[in-house]
């Protein structure tokens, strides 16, 4: 089935008809209203530095449940060593910048400026969040998502000492958990997730989550897909 080209028109295609790959539609605009729909649908922008705006829609959906983090004997050992300081939204824009370094250093980046921007603007919009771990008052690693009713989108991570980076993630994990939120969208697999915890599930159960604890309005199904 051919991509689907977004009109001006705040509108997504139904979400079933991605690619096996995961692609489901081209072009549009990163606006606040837009990411908002398409991530209360299960899709998100993906796509590098002089590309048209690529939307996915992978299935089965790679997700981490909150109360199923794994945390290694290892790991346990250096929480409660309490050399690192985790705190939540305080340098968004500094985590985010992180990423876009580690990325264009390891594998080319797909946070592109414009992306940046976007996300900046759905946190200070209050659709997004931070986490950032700190090692004698510097910012040595963290993660940024989008958080959307009980759902916590995860975008990105970066580490620049060991460990920092899962500090991170467990701690966000916690807060989750606390607070009742249902997942957080891996959107695709790695080992290092899988190994703590993260696993996949079919799209009607991800869709169901999406449903219950996230939807916002629903997609707009288009006939001339």
């Amino acid at each position: 089935m051919a991509v689907y080209r977004l009109p001006q028109e705040l509108i997504f295609p139904d979400p079933e008809l991605s690619e096996e790959d995961g692609l489901l539609a081209v072009g549009g605009d990163l606006s606040i209203e837009r990411l908002i729909l398409s991530y209360s649908n299960g899709i998100f922008p993906w796509y590098n530095e002089g590309e048209p705006i690529l939307w996915w829609c992978p299935k089965p959906r790679f997700i981490l449940k909150p109360d199923e983090v794994k945390v290694s004997k290892s790991m346990r050992k250096i929480i409660k060593k309490n050399i690192f300081e985790v705190k939540f939204n305080t340098d968004f824009e500094g985590v985010i910048n992180n990423c876009k370094i580690t990325r264009e250093d390891e594998e080319g980046t797909w946070i592109t400026e414009d992306m940046k921007s976007a996300y900046i603007d759905l946190f200070k919009a209050g659709y997004a969040m931070s986490v950032e771990t700190y090692l004698n008052e510097e910012l040595v690693g963290g993660l940024y998502g989008v958080k959307i009713g009980k759902c916590f989108f995860g975008e990105s991570m970066f580490s620049k000492v060991n460990n920092s980076s899962k500090i991170a993630l467990i701690t966000l994990a916690e807060k989750l958990k606390e607070e009742n939120f249902a997942f957080i969208d891996c959107q695709v697999h790695t080992d290092h997730l899988e190994s703590m915890g993260a696993k996949f599930v079919e799209w009607d159960e991800f869709k169901r989550m999406l449903n219950d604890y996230c939807s916002i309005f629903p997609y707009v199904d288009t006939q001339s897909v």
